[in-house]
């Protein structure tokens, strides 16, 4: 049986083709999303549940080593690594929140897959965790469906990264290829998510239309400028339909971290000054909120950092804020502060002004926020997502009919007023915000394993 699979920055979701009507799938109890979180005791502990639990061998002699390393490691720890330890979606995000310092915690892998230099360790890492989580989704439908799934289509960025090119690319498709042949999937095939998303909108149309298609996701943003309509339906060699695509790795989280770093990291000691009067060295306030790099993460937890925040806090006008981001250190509150953003940026896509709030140990922030102030705040990556539609539109040389937008952030009116002063005055048009690409993909999957 087959399934369209989107496994996605923020969430990820699964659906089918039943009657020519798309199903979404069950993936997380009854619900049809899943965040793309895991929680584990630690690190080790992924690679070991594989094996131990899922019967999932290694593809690598890299893998191998790093299993035995793994059993290894926990068995000197005392960890016996039961199917419980491992959490996925809120269940992970609750289990970490209850001590961040005691587990090791992962959200949108996806994010990291494109980056080169990855050394055979971390990119078998990956792979495990990539791995971990599709075969928990994967267990799941078959679950609600009663039927074993073995071909899918798996929906893909434009672009993974924005820096390395193909190679990049080629490096994220082959670790989602090798963790989904792990997880037990036989046939596997890859859709750009806005062709995906607008295959969903093409089913809608009853006469052919130029469409821009710009799918806002948590990691990527991508845009296609796609023929579609009645002609086009059904076909397989859709090449002549596609004139025009771009795509960067600006997304959702890049909105959320933007929004948290000007509108929150002030209450941390960012932009203040120290008793000389110079101001404080602004990296580490970017460093503890941008989740979706490894290097700025590694580099802002690491104990070097954790004497240089100590010392900044001594040297501070204002220690007591500064004693703040050390508490984000200590419980590794990153993760908190970013999520809290995208709720502030959620809410304010239907009210002129919200209320965020932080929460720390002995006290609550509370910060007010206006649409203004957002606009101010993500002001570059929506730029970023202006240029993807300039890009697309001068590689197609065809000015679109109408533009359909999906993805969670293009609830936002700003984003949309954005694009808008790009294109011109055309229509536009949405369906599912987080559904969409997964139902183009459910729809080429019912195409490619016919």
């Amino acid at each position: 049986m087959s399934v369209g699979f989107d496994f996605g920055t923020a969430t990820c979701s699964v659906a089918n083709i039943v009657n020519n009507i798309v199903q979404p799938i069950a993936v997380n109890g009854d619900e049809s999303f899943i965040a793309s979180t895991l929680c584990a005791p630690n690190r080790e502990a992924v690679s070991e549940y594989l094996y131990r639990h899922l019967n999932i061998l290694p593809m690598s002699e890299v893998g191998e080593k790093l299993l035995q390393s793994s059993i290894n490691t926990n068995k000197r720890e005392g960890l016996d690594v039961i199917p419980e330890d491992l959490r996925f979606g809120k269940q992970a995000t609750a289990l970490y929140l209850e001590d961040p310092t005691d587990y090791y915690y992962v959200k949108s892998p996806k994010s990291f897959l494109g980056i080169l230099g990855l050394d055979e360790i971390r990119y078998t890492i990956f792979e495990d965790i990539v791995c971990a989580m599709m075969a928990n989704i994967k267990r799941n439908v078959e679950s609600s469906l009663g039927k074993l799934v073995d071909e899918t289509v798996i929906g893909r960025p434009i672009n993974f990264h924005n820096r390395g090119g193909e190679q990049s690319n080629i490096q994220a498709e082959n670790i989602l290829c090798r963790a989904a042949t792990r997880a037990g999937f036989k046939h596997i095939e890859f859709q750009f998510e806005p062709v995906a998303a607008g295959l969903e909108y093409e089913a809608t149309l009853t006469t052919d239309r130029n469409v821009l298609v710009v799918d806002i996701g948590g990691g990527t943003s991508d845009c296609s400028l796609i023929r579609m309509g009645p002609t086009w339906v059904g076909k397989q060699d859709r090449a002549e339909s596609l004139l025009g695509h771009s795509g960067s790795f600006v997304g959702g989280n890049d909105l959320d971290i933007h929004l948290a770093s000007k509108s929150f990291m002030f209450e941390f000691g960012k932009d203040s000054d120290a008793k000389t009067g110079l101001p404080m060295p602004n990296m580490p306030f970017w460093e503890c909120i941008a989740i979706n790099d490894v290097i700025a993460q590694k580099t802002f937890y690491s104990r070097a950092n954790y004497r240089e925040l100590k010392a900044m806090q001594s040297s501070a006008k204002e220690p007591d804020k500064l004693a703040r981001l050390i508490e984000v250190y200590d419980n590794t509150l990153g993760h908190s502060i970013v999520a809290e953003a995208e709720r502030t940026k959620i809410a304010l896509s239907e009210s002129e002004n919200f209320s965020a709030r932080i929460q720390l140990f002995a006290e609550d922030i509370n910060i007010p926020v206006s649409v203004e102030e957002m606009e101010k705040s993500i002001y570059r990556p929506v730029k970023q997502i202006q240029k993807l539609v300039r890009e697309t539109l001068a590689q197609a040389q065809v000015q679109p009919d109408e533009i359909f937008i999906t993805g969670g952030s293009a609830r936002s009116p700003i984003v949309r007023e954005a694009i808008k002063s790009v294109v011109g005055n055309v229509p536009i048009a949405n369906g599912d915000y987080v559904g969409s690409v997964t139902a183009g993909l459910a729809r080429w999957a019912n195409l490619c394993f016919k």
